[in-house]
């Protein structure tokens, strides 16, 4: 018996909504409006659909559009910074380099600074490479509009996004650097490992201890990260791949895993921390995401 092409293409459909959305919660609403739609429409027309791949991208990316206007209200009252959702990913997701760069936690910050159709034409083309005819289809516009938008697109990410060319075994001897230094309160470690302009940003979404703009500059990251292991004497931590690339997941005073670390690491020191604490969002990390472009 055949699959159904939904259940074929399911982990894509995800993974749109997902780098659209930056949250695995409602990518995975987004997802199951794309199967309630597919099934909508009957066996029989099912049936006439001769490329289903395109057709359930072209769904999941329109109603992905609807709900980024939804949360776009949404995040206007959001307390302090907002992050992407971080997701537990396979090693298969980190050694697939364009895919690991695409869903890191940097990108997706980044992608969210476009406004909802520059971000869609971009995941579709530069990610997923979908022709700009079908991309057009998806988000209403015409071909030579997308095209426009693509190179808008590009320009502004290229101007943003970090440099990922990072192996995995470099990526797990820095951050475990950064985290022995923060465990036993090692100023000098910290410094040696944290680059001069750091930036550290934090989503606590009102619901966790975190602060509320970015601290920007090693001295101030330095005074913040210094206090750790007086806080937080028994805290506990751990390595895992996050979203494609080496992380940490921090839970002080013995409670386990309560803020979820993602770094952008250059030449051998931490240029950027992204720290997660909203625990609504760190719901999904005991189970591996089913990513794939």
């Amino acid at each position: 018996m055949t699959e159904d092409p939904f259940v074929t293409h399911r982990s894509l459909l995800f993974t749109v909504a997902y780098e659209m959305l930056g949250s695995a919660a409602d990518a995975e609403d987004v997802v199951q409006e794309t199967w309630l739609r597919w099934a909508g429409i009957g066996d029989a027309r099912r049936a006439e659909v001769h490329e289903p791949r395109a057709y359930l991208v072209r769904i999941v990316t329109r109603q992905a559009l609807n709900r980024l206007r939804t949360l776009a209200r949404q995040r206007e009252d959001y307390v302090g910074e907002w992050l992407p959702e971080p997701l537990l990913t396979s090693p298969d997701v980190a050694d697939d380099v364009e895919l690991a760069e695409s869903v890191s936690i940097a990108m997706l910050t980044v992608l969210q600074t476009l406004g909802p159709a520059e971000r869609a034409v971009f995941v579709l083309r530069e990610v997923f490479d979908v022709p700009y005819e079908e991309i057009a289809e998806a988000v209403g516009k015409s071909s030579s509009a997308v095209r426009q938008i693509a190179h808008r697109a590009r320009q502004h990410v290229a101007a943003r996004r970090p440099r990922m060319a990072v192996s995995r075994t470099e990526q797990q001897q820095v951050v475990e650097r950064f985290l022995a230094a923060l465990t036993t309160g090692d100023v000098q470690g910290l410094l040696d490992v944290l680059a001069p302009d750091v930036v550290l940003v934090a989503d606590g979404g009102g619901l966790a201890p975190a602060a509320l703009r970015p601290v920007e500059g090693s001295d101030r990251v330095l005074a913040l990260l210094s206090r750790f292991a007086r806080v937080a004497p028994r805290a506990q931590v751990a390595t895992m791949l996050i979203n494609g690339a080496v992380a940490a997941r921090i839970g002080p005073a013995g409670e386990l895993f309560d803020t979820a670390v993602a770094f952008v690491i250059e030449d051998g020191r931490i240029t950027r921390l992204y720290a997660i604490r909203n625990p609504h969002k760190l719901e999904r990390l005991s189970t591996v995401a089913q990513l794939r472009r």
